[in-house]
């Protein structure tokens, strides 16, 4: 069993530390609850692998806490300040070239000569990084290709005993990973759809955003293994008539679901409610397995969509 501890000024102190001396720590964001490190100890690094069972050579987010600092940490251009500016503190990713290239970011780099950084729009995870002193490097606190937590009960269900000291700061806000977009180069690549919608990227930057799906066997980002965010149990999608004796999760009309991300077709409520949604799926289902009903492939759509494409991939 991990702590499960009420995110008070106290608690949060006792997590700076156990990140400051090498351990771990989930802590919530306004996506999922992350699992941290610091970033420069690439023993404790380790050891969030390890705690996940994740392969290593998949990148994981910095979180920092000031966008001051970010031209500290990576090479920054007026492009990369603007959108900072703009979408932080909240559901948004850059990957940038490293300022330096310091071996005890390796791991959490993967060994790129990219680093992949955001500041989130959650309270409590700001005053950790503060406190903190470091940037702290996080993935979802999980274990590998199993569906994200979004609330502390859902971390200790899958790293109870692996892990330092849980943060409980209540339930995530948005309950889908970030953005991410790689804007290293020229072109503007998005990644990973998440939080903040590719048009809205679109839109402020004036230019269009290259949609790349990655290299699933070597990852640039986060979230580009074909299985990820996976329930144990088989998942079929864009399924409008379930099987008999499937679990049903709906979107919109469908009266017949056992579950509905959204009755009222709102993708902000169906992209909070997936992960847990998908987790109660899993608990309830029976043998023929668990449906999702068609989800529209538009604004956070996109990244509902990449989450059960890649939990229903089979090799």
């Amino acid at each position: 069993m991990s702590d499960i501890c009420k995110a008070t000024k106290n608690n949060i102190k006792r997590a700076a530390e156990i990140i400051r001396t090498g351990g771990l720590v989930a802590f919530p964001t306004e996506t999922v609850y992350g699992l941290g490190a610091d970033v420069y100890n690439a023993k404790a690094v380790a050891g969030i692998f390890a705690a996940k069972g994740r392969p290593a050579f998949n990148p994981l987010i910095s979180h920092i806490a000031d966008i001051d600092f970010l031209s500290e940490y990576v090479q920054t251009d007026e492009r990369s300040v603007a959108l900072a500016k703009r979408f932080w503190p909240g559901p948004f990713t850059m990957v940038l070239k490293r300022k330096d290239h310091n071996g005890a970011m390796d791991l959490a780099c993967a060994g790129l000569p990219t680093a992949t950084v955001r500041m989130p729009n959650h309270p409590v995870a700001l005053e950790l990084i503060r406190e903190s002193g470091v940037p702290i490097v996080a993935p979802s606190a999980n274990r590998s290709q199993t569906i994200s937590p979004t609330t502390a009960e859902h971390v200790e269900e899958s790293l109870g005993g692996r892990i330092d000291m849980i943060l409980d700061g209540g339930a995530c806000s948005v309950g889908v990973e970030s953005s991410i977009v790689d804007v290293s180069s020229s072109d503007v690549v998005l990644l990973r759809a998440g939080g903040i919608a590719v048009e809205e990227i679109e839109d402020f930057l004036g230019q269009k955003v290259i949609i790349s799906h990655g290299e699933p066997d070597r990852p640039s980002s986060p979230g580009q293994m074909l299985r990820h965010y996976a329930p144990s149990h088989k998942l079929r999608i864009n399924v409008e008539k379930p099987e008999e004796g499937e679990f049903y999760i709906g979107f919109g009309w469908q009266n017949n679901a056992d579950l509905n991300l959204s009755p009222d077709g709102d993708l902000n409520e169906a992209a909070a409610n997936l992960f847990a949604y998908m987790r109660l799926a899993d608990e309830m289902a029976g043998d023929k397995g668990i449906a999702i009903a068609p989800i529209p492939e538009t604004g956070l759509g996109l990244a509902i969509n990449d989450r059960i494409r890649r939990a229903s991939y089979n090799k």
